[in-house]
């Protein structure tokens, strides 16, 4: 997925760029989505002739999106017509906000748009991150005339099974996004009213405070005020069974994988993104068969649009190598090649490319983070042809073995506290935020991005699971997780050899509770030993996942 010489480098800027702004893009039922058209450009005025689109669409406000990411005016300085849209019901787009659903229908209306402009020789690609990830998908789940390739960066594949809900409970992210995003967002019928817009912008209650008092009723909270983001909000937080809700192509795209039109799609996953899973479903899903050019390329990263120009997730660094030099030549090499036509030498690369995490040093680097180390390697599917796929039993004292124990029955049992859960301690996490208030000194929120708007409840990534200031439920002394009653630890004596663990983990658990309805959540730990850097040792947080049990024998119940 990367130029393997200088020749298979993407081209340069040749073009200046120009911008119309907030052009009103109507859609099947009337309401007018706010876009902003940039093309290339000689002396200032627009090329005239025809050529490859590029569609972004956010909830995240356009202009906000370009002037920290800049891909639009990159993309159209080498010769692509970009369309930056606002999805409905955010910043200068109408309409009401509503999680996902509108991004299938709103999409493929748009790109009818674009095709029917002077300016488009018919072909459209797209791209985007998260939500925007999303909005490809969803559009591409209708098969739109013109869509020829996208690349979506970090995003669903079942919201039911992961990314929205995970193994029946709900990512509680998502409710933290309904109370963020409805304070960031300056859409003028949300916020005509001048009580609503003070509310929301004073940072209280936090969405932290809410957790403490979960769950949330109608009319209780703050986003009473904001009526589409609390029905939506409620909406998730108690639809709990798989039904139609469930299976809508905006939030379900697996569930429509063969409808999509046969063109190249290129993944971009993370290690310790919020969705790992559904990029290696969508990676085997929609490759299946051969119909399509697909690729995925998968680092040691976190959620977000940059975060795979870093070399770090968390308190864990991977050396310099685990940062991709530039995330826009990537795509442009993507584009260039499906788009233009450009042998530019994709075409012999494999269509998997990893980064295994693991081999470091175990130091702490200058900037204080655990030096796990990691190299990149190509394959050709997931899981790998060559995995040996090896079970692992829990033992009664707190052993992880391959031979299954000898004692005829044996059992671990614990109490809980439901109004004291576990602490997460990074992993898989985004958008778990509360909102600020306004910067002093700014009295309009549309003055203020969201960086400036929002602070991390949880922090994503790679961390020793020790509690810690900084983290949602952690309270002092700040004890390792693994030390409460409520915590079961199994764990395998030193390994002799390296030992490298890629592939799909699934764990069997054979349970009793007295608890009406519970949950039961597995993590995989990576356990340094203690050393001159970490006098204490280090366990690092691999991966994890949740399961409520009532839906042990299916998701529908």
């Amino acid at each position: 997925m990367k130029p393997r010489d200088p020749a298979a480098r993407p081209s340069t800027a040749h073009f200046d760029v120009h911008l119309t702004e907030n052009v009103p893009v109507a859609m099947r039922d009337g309401v007018r989505l706010a876009t902003d058209i940039y093309r290339p450009a000689r002396d200032g005025r627009p090329l005239t002739d025809r050529r490859p689109v590029l569609l972004h669409r956010t909830p995240y406000n356009k202009t906000e999106t370009e002037a920290t990411m800049g891909q639009c005016r990159y993309f159209a300085a080498r010769g692509y017509v970009v369309v930056n849209q606002d999805c409905r019901g955010c910043f200068g787009s109408e309409g009401d906000v509503n999680f996902l659903i509108p991004e299938a229908e709103d999409g493929a209306d748009t790109i009818a748009w674009i095709r029917a402009q002077p300016w488009c020789d018919g072909t459209v690609g797209a791209f985007g991150t998260s939500w925007s990830g999303w909005t490809q998908t969803a559009m591409a789940a209708l098969a739109p005339a013109g869509l020829a390739t996208m690349v979506p960066n970090m995003s669903g594949a079942d919201g039911h099974e992961s990314s929205v809900r995970h193994g029946g409970a709900l990512e509680l992210r998502f409710l933290a996004w309904a109370f963020w995003h409805s304070a960031y967002n300056t859409q003028a019928a949300l916020t005509a009213p001048p009580h609503v817009q003070a509310a929301l912008n004073q940072g209280a209650p936090r969405f932290s405070d809410w957790l403490e008092r979960m769950p949330i009723r109608p009319g209780q909270t703050q986003l009473a005020l904001v009526p589409p983001y609390e029905k939506w909000a409620l909406e998730i937080l108690t639809r709990a069974d798989y039904d139609d809700y469930w299976k809508h192509p905006s939030v379900n795209p697996r569930a429509h994988w063969d409808r999509f039109p046969d063109m190249p799609i290129l993944l971009v996953g993370g290690w310790y993104d919020s969705y790992t899973r559904a990029t290696f479903q969508n990676f085997v899903g929609l490759g299946a068969g051969g119909r399509r050019p697909v690729r995925a390329l998968v680092g040691p990263w976190t959620h977000g649009g940059r975060t795979m120009e870093v070399s770090y997730a968390g308190d864990v660094e991977f050396g310099r190598e685990a940062a991709l030099p530039s995330f826009d030549e990537l795509h442009l090499r993507w584009f260039d090649r499906w788009l233009r036509g450009v042998d530019n030498g994709l075409d012999a690369e494999a269509p998997l490319r990893l980064f295994v995490m693991g081999g470091g040093s175990g130091r702490r680097s200058g900037a204080g983070r655990l030096v796990h180390g990691g190299r990149w390697r190509d394959e050709h599917e997931w899981p790998l042809a060559r995995t040996r796929f090896t079970p692992f039993y829990l033992h009664g004292d707190g052993s992880l073995k391959t031979d299954p124990p000898r004692e005829e029955s044996s059992a671990t049992t614990y109490r809980f506290d439901p109004a004291r859960p576990v602490p997460s301690i990074g992993g898989n996490v985004s958008s778990l935020r509360d909102v600020l208030p306004l910067p002093p000194g700014i009295a309009d929120p549309s003055y203020a991005g969201r960086g400036e708007r929002t602070t991390d409840i949880m922090r994503p990534g790679g961390f020793d699971q020790r509690e810690a200031p900084g983290f949602h439920g952690c309270r002092p002394p700040y004890l390792p997780l693994g030390s409460r009653p409520d915590v079961l630890v199994f764990q395998t004596e030193p390994l002799r050899e390296p030992t490298e663990v890629t592939g799909p983990i699934e764990v069997h658990l054979w349970v009793a509770t007295s608890a009406v309805d519970t949950d039961f959540t597995a993590k995989l730990i990576d356990v340094y030993p203690p050393s001159a850097w970490y006098p204490q040792g280090y366990a690092l947080n691999l991966t994890d996942s949740i399961a409520r049990l009532r839906y042990r024998n299916g998701r529908e119940r």
